[in-house]
């Protein structure tokens, strides 16, 4: 076991004249389980193949423990990966698939018996080890993939994004079944997804990037509670964030026809701007009964038993303006919400709202 560390690690593809990956710095713990999360193309997966030796490092450097690998070829970095199609040899049992590394490097028969078996039991897969791949299904290739991985005995687990083609109710089982067996094995694992509740779920610590920068690496609860800033805030969460641009008032920032408390001293932390973004996670949000609220127009209504999702638009818009207007989404708890058509007003509870800069996109609540 190791740990990973970039130091200004980056990649720029050739004819590209932004980098793929901008002077990434990022320090993984021996044993940690760091994900990797973004939208498409924000440098997650190239950040991982440099770590592997797949893609060329052009400027900074990647360490493994006290090794800097940052030239090394893949083959003696010590890593062991797991692709996104399983990568399975289709003529071979599952027993040769995953032996077949320790095969090339000359391991003796009756050794690599014993730890594809070891493996086999450790992921439930031993009544299926004289089977080929089409013989199984997408779950168990994953968890041969993941078994082939295992036997090497590596200082470092590489994940991209291992259980994207699951169907969903298998992909929260795998999620699981992944998370308990890192934490058993204790081996350093970085692992990419763009399923930011994936993300929540796994990892030890989060590693959020966008455009080839890394936004904010944190726990996932640190992440949910504090973003750094507003790409943080929208990407973490599920149902998003509610971000919502009002003017600055006397006294707090003006959503629609209701005053958002906010103290004068985060207000002086935006000196100059006329307008600032305020963020309310769904859950943070009630039913005003005094009228006092961000007044909502309820365009649809989502009913899941103890919880009720509202999705609706301020209140106050002529039906142009509704067709633009950004959604807003409120979770409350309620055996009786309101019907689809109705105006209602959402209570906040001040100290449940960030504020961010629309000049600097950061948090300054």
């Amino acid at each position: 076991m190791a740990k990973v560390t970039f130091r200004d690690a980056t990649r720029i593809y050739p004819g590209s004249e932004r980098p793929a990956v901008d002077k990434l710095n990022l320090e993984i713990g021996d044993g940690e389980f760091m994900v990797l999360v973004g939208p498409s193309g924000c440098g997650k997966s190239t950040s991982l193949r440099m770590l592997a030796g797949l893609e060329e490092v052009n400027a900074g450097s990647i360490h493994i423990g006290d090794r800097d690998v940052t030239d090394l070829p893949p083959k003696d970095r010590d890593i062991a990966m797991v692709f996104q199609n399983y990568a399975l040899y289709p003529h071979m049992t599952v027993a040769d698939n995953m032996g077949f590394a320790l095969k090339m490097q000359n391991v003796p028969k009756a050794d690599r018996q014993k730890r594809v078996l070891e493996a086999a039991k450790l992921l439930g897969l031993e009544e299926f080890l004289n089977r080929k791949p089409k013989n199984l299904s997408g779950g168990q290739r994953q968890r041969v993939a993941m078994g082939r991985a295992i036997v090497r005995d590596p200082q470092v687990f590489l994940m991209d994004e291992p259980l994207s083609n699951l169907d969903a109710k298998l992909r929260v089982q795998t999620r699981t079944q992944i998370a308990a067996l890192q934490s058993r094995l204790g081996v350093t694992t970085v692992y990419v997804t763009h399923d930011q509740v994936e993300a929540m779920t796994m990892g030890d610590r989060v590693a959020v990037m966008s455009a080839g920068e890394l936004q904010q690496v944190d726990s996932p609860l640190a992440l949910y509670d504090t973003p750094k800033n507003l790409f943080v805030a929208g990407f973490i969460g599920s149902p998003a964030m509610n971000l919502m641009q009002g003017k600055v008032v006397d006294g707090g920032v003006q959503i629609g026809d209701y005053v958002v408390p906010v103290s004068r001293e985060i207000l002086d932390r935006a000196k100059g701007e006329d307008t600032l973004t305020l963020g309310i996670r769904p859950e943070n949000f009630t039913l005003a009964e005094n009228e006092q609220g961000i007044g909502l127009d309820v365009a649809v209504v989502e009913e899941l038993g103890a919880d009720a999702y509202l999705y609706g638009t301020l209140s106050g818009l002529s039906e142009d303006e509704r067709i633009t207007a950004q959604q807003i989404v409120a979770r409350i708890s309620s055996r009786r919400p309101p019907q689809r058509g109705a105006q209602v007003r959402l209570g906040i509870d001040p100290n449940n709202v960030h504020v961010f800069s629309n000049a600097t996109q950061d948090r300054i609540s």
